[in-house]
């Protein structure tokens, strides 16, 4: 079995919660007997079991750039990204109110509904045409400020191959956490 804490709060239902740090808490209502806490935990163990090694894995395989480094990358999007959407924009006809290079850990870029739009420096770790992928995915935003069957029209009539990009970019944002 494993250890796990227990939070009590005016809610209704069990849930179980694996933090960061891959420590298990349980949240219960206020009155549940620990009888049916751990009968619970106990049904959900397998799931458990599989998160914890999830976290703990993805902790173990953090990307760690140092100060220095994250200059150096931010400097390099800084470059990059503003030529890969200046030639991407022209080739789809549309025209970012502006490009920027944020700090974002959990969004590779994204797009205003003013049409700016904003990339991490974290691309800088990917692949050119990864980069690409995501470039022209914020410039068909402009055009269309969804996900519907037409954005990725717009998508797909740039890059015909976007789904394995796109892939790629997913299969590289769940090998490795930062910190």
């Amino acid at each position: 079995m494993f250890e796990y804490t227990i939070t009590f709060s005016k809610r209704k239902t069990l849930a179980i919660h694996i933090t960061k740090d891959a420590a298990v808490e349980v949240r219960a209502p206020l009155k549940m007997p620990p009888s049916e806490i751990e009968a619970f935990v106990l049904r959900k163990r397998s799931w458990v079991e599989k998160a914890v090694h999830k976290v703990t894995e993805r902790k173990e395989n953090a990307l760690i750039v140092s100060k220095e480094r994250e200059l150096e990358l931010r400097s390099k999007a800084g470059i990059v990204i503003p030529k890969r959407v200046s030639f991407y924009a022209d080739i789809m006809g549309v025209t970012p109110a502006a490009v920027k290079i944020s700090r974002a850990k959990t969004r590779w870029g994204s797009c205003s509904g003013k049409n700016s739009l904003n990339f991490s420096w974290r691309l800088m770790l990917c692949d050119i045409d990864v980069i690409d992928y995501v470039v022209v995915h914020e410039c068909a935003h402009i055009k269309q400020h969804n996900h519907s069957k037409r954005f990725w029209k717009v998508v797909s009539d740039v890059l015909s191959d976007y789904p394995e990009r796109r892939n790629r970019l997913n299969k590289m944002q769940r090998s490795f956490s930062y910190e």
